[in-house]
């Protein structure tokens, strides 16, 4: 006999595994009381440039930040990491919580007037497993059945198990349960498109304004693909348009902290990040906000390049600069030295044990260790010194993190001279894909709070294994995690801890740095304006400006 219970139960209830029928509420009743006389306007300062506007192409986090102001999935994400229904009516979950029947509501339309339908989330699903889409999507879309196989080209699209059971009635089968299933799906990855429009347009799909229609909250416009600013505008089409308040949003592209921080101060923007010594000029004034982050910065190796495919060489540079006074000196701003794939406070168990302490710190600084694996590294090599290239992106803080590193890792590892390739993001993401790096600095936000989602990342084939890391053992241990311990707590932790300490302390596959802390500027005026902690930065579906 299958129980039903209200949706907003089984998400807070997500390990237990129901059957669902439940009506989809609006929430206008929680509307603010916005004064109609004061312009529903904001400025807003974003630190990377867009990279395409395709959710099946993306790979960094401004990019996911515009894509989640526009789309909406079958859910979408309300205050700090809970969902809420977002495009779905209904859902009915099988008692073996494999099978997911997603009713659409009534009436949705895509910003250009076509209907939403469940066809376009099949497809936008086929894109991301198709292996001739180009998509860059990770791992997770392997939680639907056959999505695996489709990948490695064993299957064909039309086998995947997302089915459109007529225009506003999705069935959504997966590999093995996923509790998280709800919050996966409100990821930038995951959210629809226009299937007729996406065929329209061709390969032009995503890289522009004009080259784009959307079901979100707002639209985009005036962006040709590499300016540096843009506009997002109210969608007077999407289903919740009374509860979205902003009229007009400008987005502008602000690598340098200082930069954001003086147009701030000149009321030119009402909203910059901070880093570094601004966090201090500005700390406990009234404009000052600071909130943990699940996002990471690391270090990911090129596996197939001699020098950076011997594991001694990447566990000498893992662990041969201080992070300490990495966080302390140059980014200022909060953040923590991170040893593990997994941060601090982002998977804690049903005891309230945090992943990150019970695993414990891998691959520490540590300049003898260092030492003894890069001269271990050099003698495998037959050398006695290596030029290497770290590959950055060209924003203020990736300058800085690069500059610092080439001088930490140059002092502690004798006979290393390594120069520094500095590069808009577009450009390094395109390096990156084409392993055309030997090391790189990066950041990256998981898509939902699961140990997993950082963990399946280096599998082999994984959504940001721009290294080319293959390893059966961590491969099995990750499938064991997804599949065979699904609903086994205990297990499925042990087999993410084993996996994390092969995959960073004895391959060194990814050498962690630190785990951020968002330090950013707000004018009083802007209300609800909500900072994620992982995921997507910001949400701007429910701000309002009072005068």
């Amino acid at each position: 006999m299958n129980l039903k219970k209200s949706f907003v139960s089984f998400i807070v209830s997500a390990l237990t595994i129901t059957s669902i029928v439940a009506p989809v509420a609006t929430f206008a009743q929680d509307a603010p009381d916005v004064d109609p006389s004061v312009a529903q306007t904001l400025s807003i300062a974003t630190n990377g440039e867009l990279s395409t506007l395709d959710s099946a192409l993306y790979n960094d986090v401004p990019t996911s930040d515009m894509i989640g102001q526009i789309n909406e999935g079958l859910y979408r994400v309300t205050t700090g990491s809970e969902v809420e229904p977002g495009q779905a009516e209904s859902v009915d979950i099988s008692d073996d919580g494999l099978v997911y029947t997603f009713k659409l509501r009534d009436g949705l339309t895509w910003s250009n007037g076509d209907p939403v339908t469940a066809g376009d989330f099949v497809y936008s699903y086929q894109r991301l497993v198709d292996p001739n889409s180009g998509s860059v999507a990770a791992t997770t879309v392997e939680v639907f059945k056959n999505a695996a196989a489709i990948r490695n080209g064993e299957m064909e699209l039309d086998e995947l198990g997302v089915v459109a059971l007529d225009d506003q009635t999705l069935e959504i089968t997966l590999e093995y349960p996923a509790p998280y299933l709800p919050k996966l799906l409100t990821g930038s990855r995951f959210l629809p498109v226009n299937q007729a429009f996406v065929e329209e347009v061709g390969d032009s799909y995503g890289t522009s304004s004009e080259n784009l229609v959307s079901n979100g909250p707002f639209t985009i416009e005036n962006w040709n693909g590499t300016n540096l600013e843009w506009n997002l505008i109210k969608n007077p089409n999407y289903w919740d348009a009374d509860n979205v308040y902003l009229e007009d949003v400008l987005v502008q592209v602000v690598k340098e902290t200082g930069t954001g921080a003086d147009l701030f101060d000149a009321q030119q923007l009402d909203y910059a990040v901070l880093t570094d010594d601004f966090v201090q000029q500005y700390e406990g004034s009234e404009f000052f906000h600071s909130v943990p982050k699940a996002t990471v910065g690391y270090m990911s190796f090129n596996t197939t390049r001699e020098a950076t495919g011997n594991a001694n060489i990447r566990r000498a540079i893992a662990q041969g600069f201080d992070k300490e006074l990495y966080a302390n000196s140059v980014i200022q701003d909060g953040s923590t030295p991170l040893n593990g794939l997994v941060p601090v406070g982002f998977d804690v168990n049903e005891e309230g044990v945090d992943f990150r302490d019970e695993q414990g710190d891998v691959l520490v600084y540590n300049v003898e260790e260092a030492q003894a694996d890069w001269q271990a590294g050099l003698e495998e090599l037959g050398v006695d010194s290596l030029e290497l290239e770290l590959l950055t992106s060209d924003v203020d803080l990736s300058g800085r993190t690069a500059e610092y590193l080439q001088a930490q890792l140059q002092e502690n590892l004798p006979g290393l001279t390594l120069t520094i390739r500095s590069v808009p993001l577009q450009n390094r993401i395109e390096f990156q894909r084409n392993l055309d790096f030997d090391f790189f600095y990066g950041t990256w936000a998981p898509d939902y709070q699961d140990a997993i989602n950082f963990i399946e990342q280096y599998r082999t084939d994984g959504g940001i294994n721009f290294g080319d890391y293959s390893n059966e053992e961590y491969d099995a241990l990750v499938e064991s995690a997804q599949v065979e311990f699904a609903t086994d707590p205990e297990q499925r932790r042990a087999a993410l801890l084993a996996a994390e300490q092969i995959g960073v302390g004895q391959d060194a596959a990814t050498a962690p740095i630190y785990q951020a802390s968002s330090s950013y500027l707000l004018d009083p005026r802007v209300q609800n304006f909500e900072v994620y902690p992982f995921g997507r930065t910001i949400n701007l579906r429910t701000t309002y400006v009072t005068e």
